[in-house]
């Protein structure tokens, strides 16, 4: 039995940035929302969200708060998410999680909806939202992929601050002025100073000096491809960017691709904007994916150290694509997929 529309959608960690743009994305994709229940943590209960002009106030993250919803739009975290969304789904929900938490769990899609939007119909309630660096990384390979088979792909991240959450932003601006003002600053939520810096580390370093940030790169872009031996190398580096992940690709291909042909392919996929006049200045920036749902992709050129190969720059709002609009369109899909089965 699948739901009617329009459907009671629970939104876990709804006082927090992904959260409250997951709000902003519903309402802006107007998905079919007949009852919002925001939850958060013990310490923000009561705190108001809005959805478009509509104020709601935030209940308890607790699982009774599950029953009759529909579609839960979580993003509170690993821990959260392993604690409460098995609950959701006892109590008949379907849940899109934007954690780290069931990303590589097999019974546990990983989706990106221009990519592998088939994956949607295998879910056992728990649908996985991609880390916000491999989402527009495979929205960019995708096309071209499937054109001329990727062989091997190196890949270094320019991640903004607000993956780090607001704590990571509010550091970012406190450390600025501290400095501009010759005075102190604290280090406490990057691995280095992030003001007028670059960092090579985020997250824990794990596995042959990777960092858990990397390796998400190269495992869910294997899961997402369904190619478990594609060759990622990835190194993924903080940047001064209050918002907008940027990504230099270098990828090694099975077949020849011209750079013209790449643009061709880009052009056309959904989701993709290219801007690649780099004569008249024209190529993407973090500032441009700002608000923006889209994938931008310029800078595209021949590899010259490889016989199939071609480098690329892209970017999007890591907020939107990177998590909240992939999340929404997630949960469009599914509407899209029980309407057809009520049909």
């Amino acid at each position: 039995m699948h739901p009617s529309r329009p459907y009671t959608v629970a939104v876990l960690g709804a006082t927090g940035a992904v959260g409250r743009e997951m709000l902003k994305v519903l309402d802006e994709h107007r998905f079919p929302v007949g009852e919002l229940v925001p939850l958060a943590s013990e310490r923000s209960v009561g705190e108001e969200v809005l959805l478009g002009n509509r104020p709601f106030r935030c209940k308890l993250a607790e699982p009774d708060a599950f029953e009759g919803v529909d579609i839960v739009l979580a993003s509170a975290g690993g821990s959260v998410s392993r604690k409460l969304l098995p609950e959701a789904v006892k109590r008949g929900a379907v849940c899109i999680d934007n954690s780290s938490a069931f990303r590589m769990d097999v019974d546990v899609p990983l989706v990106v909806p221009e990519v592998n939007p088939e994956a949607v119909a295998v879910h056992k309630g728990i649908i996985a939202n991609p880390n916000c660096s491999t989402i527009q990384m495979v929205v960019a390979l995708k096309p071209l992929h499937d054109e001329a088979q990727i062989k091997r792909v190196v890949v270094s991240t320019y991640q903004s601050v607000s993956g780090a959450g607001k704590k990571g932003m509010d550091e970012l601006s406190k450390q600025t002025v501290a400095l501009l003002n010759f005075r102190p600053y604290d280090v406490e939520v990057h691995s280095a100073r992030i003001a007028f810096n670059c960092v090579p580390h985020i997250g824990p370093f794990i596995e042959d000096d990777y960092t858990q940030e990397e390796l998400k790169l190269v495992y869910e872009t294997r899961k997402i491809f369904g190619e478990p031996e594609m060759r990622v190398n990835p190194t993924a580096v903080r940047v001064p960017v209050f918002a907008g992940h940027s990504e230099s690709i270098n990828i090694e291909f099975e077949k020849p691709i011209t750079p013209g042909r790449a643009r061709e392919l880009l052009g056309e996929f959904p989701g993709v904007v290219v801007v690649d006049k780099p004569h008249e200045k024209q190529y993407p920036m973090a500032i441009d994916a700002a608000e923006r749902d889209e994938v931008f992709v310029g800078r595209i050129r021949k590899d010259r150290s490889v016989d199939h190969g071609l480098s690329l720059w892209c970017v999007a709002d890591n907020l939107r694509k990177g998590a909240a609009t992939n999340a929404v369109q997630i949960a469009k899909l599914l509407d899209a997929w029980w309407h057809a089965a009520q049909a």
